[in-house]
């Protein structure tokens, strides 16, 4: 009995990790969709025509 439980336990975090992988995978699909825009997308500076940076940092 406690070998099956032990098993059982070792699939169901197993399962747990793959899903939250599956699911920061994703995230960061997302993050560099909207990073790759932002640099795309970003306004025109005012003076010399220079570009300004889309983020603060």
């Amino acid at each position: 009995m406690v070998p099956l439980l032990l098993v059982l336990l070792i699939a169901l975090i197993l399962f747990g990790a793959g899903f939250a992988l599956k699911a920061l995978w994703w995230i960061a699909v997302i993050v560099l969709v909207v990073w790759v825009l932002g640099f795309v997308l970003r306004p025109a500076a005012g003076g010399g025509g220079k570009r300004s940076r889309w983020y603060r940092w």
